[in-house]
C-alpha cells in the first residue's frame, strides 16, 4: 500500500511563499517522476535525473525539487498570484510496473 501525504498549503498574500511538501510511503521500491498538479493540468514535474518541466504561468517563480532519499517531492512557490489559488496534488510513478498514486490534495489560496 502506497500513500502520498501532502503539507504546506495555506493562506497567503499576494506576493508570497509557499512550500508546499509531498512524502510518499509504503512499499515503494524506486520512483520514477514526481509531480505537482492544479486540478488536472501539470504543474511542476521532476524525473528521477532531475529533468523538470514547468507550466508556462509559473515559470521563474515555482520549483520542483525531490528528495529521494525520503521519497519527498517539493514545490516551492514564490510571488504568488491570487490566480494561482486551487487545490494542489502530487503524483508519482514508479518504476515497477509504471504505477500511478496521487496525493489527497493540499489547499493554497492567495489574497489579492
Amino acid at each position: 500500500h502506497v500513500q502520498l501525504v501532502e503539507s504546506g498549503g495555506g493562506l497567503v498574500q499576494a506576493g508570497g511563499s509557499l512550500r508546499l511538501s509531498c512524502a510518499a510511503s509504503g512499499t515503494i521500491f524506486s520512483i520514477n517522476s514526481m509531480a505537482w498538479y492544479r486540478e488536472y493540468d501539470m504543474v511542476a514535474n521532476i524525473t528521477s535525473d532531475g529533468s523538470t518541466t514547468y507550466a508556462d504561468s509559473v515559470k521563474g517563480r515555482f520549483t520542483i525539487s525531490r528528495d529521494n532519499a525520503v521519497n519527498t517531492v517539493y514545490l516551492q512557490m514564490n510571488s504568488l498570484k491570487p490566480e494561482n489559488t486551487a487545490v494542489y496534488y502530487c503524483k508519482i510513478v514508479t518504476n515497477f510496473r509504471q504505477r500511478t498514486y496521487w496525493g489527497q490534495g493540499t489547499q493554497v489560496t492567495v489574497s489579492s
